[in-house]
């Protein structure tokens, strides 16, 4: 789906990028990359990088292949690059220098078994390529059945078929080893292709399904994340996050990964928050720690049993553990007055009552319906638990 920066051309492509569908500004193609050292032009002396980076399948899936003939292909350009027993069609997605850096970056080696770029796509190519890319959902769908039946504990997300049919990979989760002897077999017999089965995580399956996440954005591993570190909850504690599981976790079933996109921030600001500070003691008892924010350096106290919390700043707190630790306890908390000060124009039009009703309210609702019903004149041959009264109990 193009963007609407671009406009669209009479044949549906995007104006003015030359992707094909895969516009410069990420709206199309899933993965996409900015070329920004395409405008610098090259010394004479200088050639440039032989090697190009190809993405198929709308970016799910990168490569990079050997520019042999030095043939200048543009970003978006369609081209036809060697594959299994064949030659496969991807999109020219990152050229010149930067692909060094991709390659780097990626721990690629620059080796002469690097396969090659073929040729620019042809008509006929692109057209043998749409009819094996039609072939996936239907193969996707049998394969699954075929996996089903032999009791495989495996679930398959996708099936990428080579732009000649000659191969089909299969990717797939699976929380255990899987024995593909059989399966091979019968996907080679059924499909009539060359099989690779390729196993991947809860992570890049839902990067290769896509959907919207609870920010109302796409999913960062199907737009641009491709290094997935691992999350943990001690991420959502260090930020003061209730664990709740099902609020923690992604579409993926495993915890968001935006969980550590501000923890290096939070833990910056709690070095400034003491240690052993878990508790403190006063003349009036001992407080617990119950949070703390970072945003207004204040850590909130409580004392056993009560639900009342007081705010102390980290100055006080440092403090009151000074004079613990001489065997003094202070008088006075000194507790940090907060005031909520509405802005300029803003009008509260409701009150937050979280955690206030009271349990009576129902009893005192259920005894009046309780009530209620035994008035009632279908009732009154009736016993309490609602059967009929024979007529000893009705005299």
């Amino acid at each position: 789906m193009p963007c609407g920066g671009c406009g669209v051309t009479a044949g549906g492509t995007p104006a003015g990028c030359r992707s094909n569908g895969g516009c410069n500004s990420g709206g199309c193609n899933r993965m996409n990359v900015f070329d920004w050292l395409a405008s610098i032009p090259l010394s004479e002396q200088s050639t440039p990088f032989d090697i190009i980076e190809v993405s198929f399948n709308q970016g799910s899936r990168k490569d990079f292949f050997r520019n042999s003939s030095r043939q200048l292909f543009e970003k978006g350009q369609m081209v036809a690059v060697e594959g299994v027993g064949g030659f496969d069609v991807g999109e020219v997605s990152l050229s010149g220098e930067l692909v060094r850096l991709q390659m780097k970056k990626k721990r690629v080696n620059d080796l002469p078994e690097i396969k090659k770029v073929l040729r620019a796509a042809s008509e006929d190519d692109l057209k043998k390529m749409h009819e094996n890319k039609a072939r996936e959902k239907e193969t996707l769908i049998r394969s699954r059945a075929i996996a089903r039946s032999l009791g495989l504990e495996m679930k398959l997300a996708e099936v990428e078929i080579q732009a000649d049919g000659r191969k089909a990979t299969f990717f797939y989760t699976a929380d255990t080893r899987v024995d593909f002897r059989e399966l091979i077999k019968k996907y080679a017999s059924d499909f009539h292709v060359k099989v690779e089965m390729r196993q991947i995580g809860a992570r890049q399956e839902a990067a290769k399904v896509g959907g919207i996440g609870t920010c109302g954005r796409e999913l960062c591993c199907s737009t641009w994340l491709s290094d997935f570190k691992s999350v943990s909850t001690t991420a959502a504690r260090y930020q003061n996050l209730s664990i709740n599981q099902s609020k923690l976790s992604g579409q993926c079933g495993r915890l968001k990964c935006c969980l550590n996109y501000e923890l290096d921030t939070y833990l910056d600001a709690l070095k400034d928050f003491p240690d052993n500070a878990d508790s403190l003691e006063t003349a009036t008892g001992t407080i617990y720690l119950q949070k703390k924010d970072i945003f207004k350096n204040l850590m909130w106290y409580s004392y056993q049993g009560s639900s009342t919390q007081y705010p102390l700043a980290i100055t006080r707190v440092k403090e009151i553990r000074e004079m613990n630790e001489k065997g003094q306890k202070p008088d006075e908390l000194g507790q940090v007055e907060i005031e909520v000060v509405p802005k300029e124009g803003e009008e509260h039009t409701f009150v937050d009552v979280v955690g206030q009703i009271s349990l009576r309210s129902f009893e005192r609702a259920g005894k009046k319906r309780k009530k209620r019903n035994q008035d009632h004149p279908q009732n009154k041959f009736r016993n309490n638990n609602g059967r009929p009264r024979n007529d000893n109990q009705g005299q």
